[in-house]
């Protein structure tokens, strides 16, 4: 008989388990992650944060810029101009090493300089007051690139945070506080309250609407976010360097600062100071200290008093070193972390202030936000001239802006 070959017989499927525990596990560490990315998602994205703050650091790049400005008029044309020893050949040179580019070198004519100039100062008065600061911001940035391209060598290092500060703020609603947009924001709401209702906009326009107030509200966000982080990054970056020498690890570095040549505005003061070593090296520990603290210190109520250290460091700075734009730029950046509320409170005792000398008139039916501005009109204005809710149907109001970096 031949030998029969049987098919073979199928094997039987594997089938793996997982325990029970580990798939509950999964479960909560994904519905952790979603709950985290959606916490994130709506910060960014909800509300636009620190609009004070951002008011803030416009009034105060602008006003320092123009003071700047104001103060190096008489020498303008030797700085910038067409007598600089800095030519505009030379500086064209740099450009093509460097990558910066300049509006000052477009011409070599004197009278194109001073249209410049001009220009400079009206952008930045408008830029201070917020007019239409949407175009304003972005003509402040390309003012404070030019100048200080066309003569990069002549600067104190003060007008470098100021140039990064600048470009951020292109991206930031810094309009939306103590401004003039402010204003016909908020007689644009009165007016819509009075007036009879308009036609509901289209589905696809509202929806457009939205989507451009989220990316506008996530885009002032975001840059918020990179302005805090860029001060937290240059205080502890200098707090780092300061470490690694003898001298400041010693507590002899005011000391010597103390006795340039060039940083000595007044030298009697300068040698008084100087007459107290103690009081020298312990503001030279002190100053390490804080600078690499500072970063740590944001999320605590801790903060508050390194701010107020850092404010007579940089006055100190200012009047002993010579150095008022660096300190100016410093402390106005040191401002944008205090929280809103801080300026709301301050914004009231103004206004009590004011009423109480007779310089402006109070109503009664004035509550403490009543004259802020919307921080964004997600899709329109009600029949009633309310501002209608932002993102996830609440309410959008001023009282809820925090600091970006105060968390609480």
């Amino acid at each position: 008989m031949g030998t029969e070959q049987l098919p073979p017989s199928p094997s039987p499927a594997v089938t793996t388990t997982r325990p029970a525990g580990q798939d509950t596990t999964d479960r909560v560490v994904i519905r952790w992650l979603s709950a985290r990315a959606e916490a994130f998602w709506t910060l960014v994205t909800a509300r636009p944060l620190s609009l004070y703050a951002a008011a803030v650091l416009r009034i105060g790049y602008g006003l320092l810029y123009l003071s700047f400005l104001l103060r190096e008029f008489p020498h303008r044309n030797e700085i910038w101009g067409p007598g600089s020893p800095w030519t505009r050949e030379l500086a064209q040179q740099l450009f093509e090493q460097s990558g910066w580019h300049s509006i000052l070198t477009l011409s070599g004519s004197r009278t194109y300089f001073e249209f410049c100039y001009a220009a400079a100062l009206v952008t930045s008065v408008l830029f201070t007051l917020g007019w239409r600061t949407r175009v304003t911001s972005i003509l402040f940035a390309v003012v404070v690139v030019s100048f200080h391209a066309r003569a990069i060598f002549m600067t104190d290092g003060g007008d470098n945070l100021i140039l990064l500060m600048a470009l951020y703020l292109v991206f930031t609603a810094c309009g939306r506080r103590w401004s003039l947009d402010a204003r016909r924001t908020r007689r644009a709401v009165a007016r819509a309250g009075t007036a009879p209702p308009r036609p509901r906009k289209s589905f696809w326009l509202r929806e457009l609407n939205d989507v451009r107030v989220t990316l506008t509200t996530a885009v002032h966000n975001c840059a918020l976010f990179v302005i805090a982080a860029q001060v937290c990054l240059l205080y502890g970056a200098a707090g780092l360097y300061k470490v690694q020498g003898a001298s400041w690890g010693g507590g002899t570095a005011i000391h010597y600062v103390l006795n340039l040549d060039l940083f000595q505005p007044w030298p009697a003061l300068s040698h008084l100071v100087d007459q107290y070593p103690t009081v020298v090296a312990v503001a030279s520990y002190v100053t390490v200290l804080l600078q690499v603290a500072f970063p740590f210190v944001l999320f605590g109520r801790l903060k508050y008093p390194v701010l107020a250290m850092l404010l007579g460091m940089h006055i100190g700075i200012a009047v002993l070193m010579g150095l008022p734009l660096f300190s100016g730029a410093m402390i106005v950046a040191d401002a944008a972390f205090l929280p809103d509320r801080f300026y709301m409170f301050l914004a009231r005792s103004a206004r009590r202030t004011a009423a109480r000398a007779g310089l402006r008139r109070h109503s009664a039916s004035e509550g403490p936000d009543s004259r802020s501005v919307p921080p964004q009109l997600r899709g329109g204005l009600s029949t009633a001239g309310h501002p209608a809710t932002s993102g996830g149907g609440r309410p959008a109001s001023a009282d809820k802006d925090k600091l970006v970096p105060d968390p609480r």
